[in-house]
This record gives structure tokens, sequence and C-alpha cells, in this order.
């Protein structure tokens, strides 16, 4: 096939231009569609051996905190249990472990949730703004975390020793897995009252969804224990209307003490 002086000039000009770009090499005769869908590989015979597939590896067993609680015999040895124990991820991101704070001679126990950012970084529990006014509601009714008598001092701990991430509410899996040492730490106290201060202590030891507002104003128990619901202190902060409420409930406190 011949072709004209200007298309074959045309065609030459095509080529000088590809050789500046950098292109000295011709792959084939034959252009090829690169967007053309390939062609499916043939399935291998029914004869072909087709491999095992391969188990994952078992999980770990939960670790069983019940059986470690269990082996504290004083307080000091559940403080040391717990402050080993690294089966909660919880404790990778905290500074300290807060195990308590006040007077373990205690007619009153105060349970809490979790530390925030002011405990994480002190290690004692309720020492931030909501713990302030924890004390000062103590006070109201003569209680006191630093008393040396016990029918006046206060002891406290919370579900959780370690801070969760952004001061969030602690998970379901993180109370069931630490319970059984806050139910050992209330059996080596032996306070008289349980004080369950905000919704994670209340449905962790009540074992229920229920939250304050449904609980408080009458008396449960746990272990044996008569135990009061009450707003958490935080909770008040932001909403001082609940404070009438929370008097409430302190002054049945009160009666209870001074009642025996």
């Amino acid at each position: 096939m011949s072709i004209s002086p200007e298309e074959y000039a045309e065609a030459l000009a095509q080529l000088a231009w590809q050789v500046e770009l950098g292109a000295d090499e011709a792959i084939g005769a034959v252009p090829v569609n690169r967007f053309e869908e390939k062609a499916k590989p043939k399935a291998p015979p029914e004869s072909a051996a087709v491999p095992e597939p391969v188990a994952a590896p078992p999980a770990s067993p939960p670790p069983d905190t019940a059986a470690i609680a269990a082996a504290c015999d004083t307080l000091d040895e559940l403080r040391a249990a717990i402050e080993a124990f690294d089966g909660c991820e919880l404790k990778r991101g905290a500074r300290n472990t807060v195990f308590c704070d006040g007077n373990p001679q205690a007619h009153v126990m105060v349970v809490g949730e979790a530390p925030g950012r002011d405990e994480d970084r002190e290690g004692r529990p309720f020492i931030g703004r909501s713990g302030q006014l924890l004390d000062r509601m103590l006070a109201a009714i003569g209680l006191d975390r630093m008393a040396e008598d016990p029918a006046q001092a206060v002891y406290i701990t919370n579900v959780l020793p370690w801070r969760p991430p952004q001061n969030r509410d602690p998970l379901p899996e993180e109370k069931t897995l630490m319970k059984p040492f806050l139910l050992r730490h209330i059996e080596l106290a032996e306070p008289k009252v349980l004080l369950m201060v905000g919704n994670p202590s209340n449905q962790t030891l009540l074992d229920t969804s229920q939250g304050v507002t449904r609980l408080r104003g009458k008396w449960h128990e746990v272990l044996g224990i008569p135990a009061l619901s009450i707003f958490h202190p935080a909770y008040l902060l932001r909403a001082p209307e609940k404070k009438r409420d929370a008097w409430a409930d302190l002054l049945m406190l009160k009666a209870k003490l001074e009642n025996g």
C-alpha cells in the first residue's frame, strides 16, 4: 500500500515526537486494549488436591478474676493483686491504679464508677470537682473521709481501678471483668452501709440495667449489706436541680446510721 508524501511526512513527525518522549522500542504491531476484561482462570480439575483450611489459634480464656480475688485475705493483698493484674486493657493507658481512699474501718463505703483525669494522676478516687462536691455532701451529714472515728469516716473505691479513655463510661465487659475484685473489696472492708454513686456502680452491684433515677429513694442489699443509690456528683454539677433528690438520699443514709 502506497502513501502520499504528506502522509509519510506526518507519520515520520509522529515517530520523531515519540522518540523525544523516550519511546525507543516497538512493543508490537497490534495495539493492546488494557481495559479489556481478562479471562478468568480455569478451575482446577476435581481430582486436584484442595489444601486443608488452617484453623485459627484458640482464643485465650478470660482471666479468672474471681479466683484471684478469693485468694486475697486482706485489703493489702487485694491491692497488690489488682496492681499486678494485666488482664484489663484499661491498665495500659492509665498512670496509676486507683484502689481506695479514706478510712478502711469506716461504717460507710462509697462505690463510684471509675477514676477521672485528676484521680488517675493522683492515684486516689474522687478528688476532682465531683470529689470535692461529694466531700461537701457527706460533710453535711457529719461524714468525712479523713475522720479517724469509723462512725464518722468514709471509705471510697470504684468499680474500675483504671481510668477509661476520655473519661467514658465503663463498658459492660470491663465491669464484668473487675466485679469480683469489687465484691471482695466490700467483703474485706465489711462496711455497715454501701453508698452506690452513679449508674455504673448501681448497675454493677445490683445486676440491673436501671439507672439511679429509678433506683434511688429506697434501700437495696449487696452481700447482705444495706445499699443506697445516689446521683453521681458530676451529674449534679450538670443538673443542679437534682441536688434536692440527692439531699433526700443523704438524709436516708444519715437516718440509717443513727438508727443502726
